[in-house]
């Protein structure tokens, strides 16, 4: 199977990420947005982050251009007709999800691939809602995404050999670092890492230490390039509460379960970065 037209469904952190480095890879890329509103946001990250690379001296005024000139929006799923493969890049919720993934088997040509960038969520029930579920396959890009090398791709129960082989065939195209795991809560990137991230959590939430100190730690002590905290924020923390969830719901054990204090945060809107305030203070 060859790709020559994607699309990806939501233009936010993930979704962003994913259509920059589709387009800058020569691929005509379809967004699928909710608001004139969201369009216009988009374009405007767009233009940022292309820009960014020309100021860089990455790219030229022309492939500038040109990357721009490849990314088209719509606001219906109809729009996603024509397209070779799918990336739904929407929140990490499994209701939200299967309604996106309804309407993507309803609109899409019967070969198109149906892919996912859930983090945590079990790709064989996202592609038991389809009437092509071995179509459906996980791509878990890292976040920045333009950044991280790694794509963890994950195959459900029926998902084909061929299928697998294209959108590992396609990551390394744009540029990243394939690897295959299998079907489980969290895959393995976020099994590991995000009870890491809770164990911290619960270092502040017991006075072991401050923040800072955490992340410290583990910067300098363990060589991470960013402490876990710093990590959350940038993540999300309603993200990383959705995670834990679905990795304690999974296991049933102990372990994964969230901190209150994760909780807390998330009830009270401080979700980090993009809320302007988490464990650390940021200037929006």
């Amino acid at each position: 199977m060859e790709i020559k037209k994607c699309g990806v469904i939501g233009a936010g952190q993930m979704g962003g990420g994913i259509i920059q480095v589709f387009a800058q890879s020569g691929y005509d890329t379809t967004v699928w947005v909710r608001s004139d509103s969201s369009e216009e946001k988009a374009k405007a990250k767009m233009e940022k982050y292309f820009q960014k690379q020309l100021d860089k001296g990455r790219i030229t005024e022309e492939e500038k251009a040109a990357s721009i000139g490849r990314i088209h929006y719509v606001q219906d799923y109809a729009g996603m007709a024509d397209v070779d493969l799918v990336v739904e890049a929407a929140s990490e919720n499994m209701d939200l999800k299967a309604d996106i993934f309804r309407a993507l088997d309803e609109n899409c040509k019967p070969d198109a691939i149906l892919a996912t960038n859930t983090s945590s969520l079990p790709i064989t029930s996202i592609a038991a809602v389809t009437k092509r579920p071995q179509q459906v396959i996980g791509m878990h890009f890292m976040n920045p995404v333009p950044v991280m090398k790694l794509v963890e791709i994950i195959r459900g129960l029926e998902t084909t050999d061929e299928v697998y082989k294209t959108v590992e065939d396609m990551s390394v195209a744009v540029g990243k670092a394939p690897v295959e795991v299998n079907d489980f809560p969290g895959f393995v990137s976020n099994r590991v890492l995000q009870v890491m991230i809770n164990e911290a959590i619960y270092c502040f939430y017991e006075s072991v230490a401050q923040p800072k100190a955490i992340d410290d730690v583990m910067k300098m002590g363990m060589n991470h390039p960013m402490g876990p905290l710093a990590l959350a924020d940038l993540i999300g923390l309603d993200t990383v509460l959705a995670i834990l969830n679905v990795l304690y719901d999974g296991f049933k054990d102990s372990k994964y379960r969230p901190c209150p204090l994760l909780k807390q945060y998330v009830d009270a809107g401080r979700l980090g970065v993009k809320s302007g305030r988490g464990f650390y203070e940021y200037n929006k």
